[in-house]
């Protein structure tokens, strides 16, 4: 009698991507894997969060610039649901902020859309392993907390009084404010289309500015554009 090799259990993955050529194409890499199989696509953020949850996948591959919700948000509210899940994110933009925000949003790995399938397939496994993957380098959580700390000293100065302050993600509302903001509306118009207080918004672009460590208002918005957390026809459809 043969004995019966056990099959290692297969990682489903959800690819989220509004190009439905770059979906196909990761779907033909990934499902060339014995122990890879895709389970699902969407192509916008809140599609994402409901196939995540019906779906339950090990691992989301995540662009950053999607329609409506941004990947930054996406991977926020998949991590609070669901803190076993590696969320990847595929990306065009790429700079040491850009990671930094992405990374303290939640994600288990940052990687350019130009990584080729061998690699992909590698961090996906990792990521499903619970390892984090900056820059090529495979981190365990004490080794990514310490990589961060690096990288935002290294922006801001060993003597930055709260690190916490910096590189943090922006919250829902903030980046509602945001995008408001990038299309050009004024303190008075954001409060009047949220229906919150001047001052309110005052408080949230404080924040907004911290968090981003830049020095105003255009300045945050030519940073959100630049990294694709916001698309300029987001605001003609924001329906509030």
């Amino acid at each position: 009698m043969s004995e019966s090799k056990e099959r290692p259990r297969s990682i489903s993955v959800l690819v989220v991507d509004d190009h439905p050529l770059f979906r196909e194409g990761l779907q033909q890499a990934l499902e060339l894997e014995d122990d890879i199989v895709v389970v699902g696509f969407s192509e916008d953020g809140e599609d994402a969060l409901r196939k995540a949850r019906q779906l339950r996948p090990d691992v989301v591959l995540l662009d950053i610039n999607l329609p409506g919700m941004n990947g930054h948000q996406v991977a926020r509210q998949l991590k609070a649901e669901r803190p076993d899940i590696a969320v990847v994110v595929l990306t065009a933009y790429h700079d040491i902020q850009q990671v930094v925000h992405t990374m303290r949003a939640g994600a288990s790995a940052y990687c350019s859309k130009e990584v080729t399938p061998d690699e992909l397939i590698e961090i996906v496994r990792d990521t499903a392993r619970g390892y984090y993957i900056v820059g090529g380098e495979k981190l365990d959580q004490r080794a990514l907390e310490s990589w961060i700390q690096a990288s935002i000293e290294a922006m801001s100065g060993p003597y930055i009084i709260d690190a916490e302050e910096h590189f943090v993600p922006l919250s829902p509302r903030e980046m509602e404010i945001l995008q408001f903001v990038t299309h050009g509306l004024s303190n008075k118009e954001i409060a009047l289309k949220l229906r919150i207080s001047q001052q309110t918004v005052k408080n949230h672009m404080t924040s907004i500015l911290k968090k981003l460590n830049v020095e105003d208002r255009t300045q945050a918005a030519v940073n959100a554009l630049r990294r694709g957390w916001v698309r300029l026809e987001d605001g003609r459809s924001n329906k509030l």
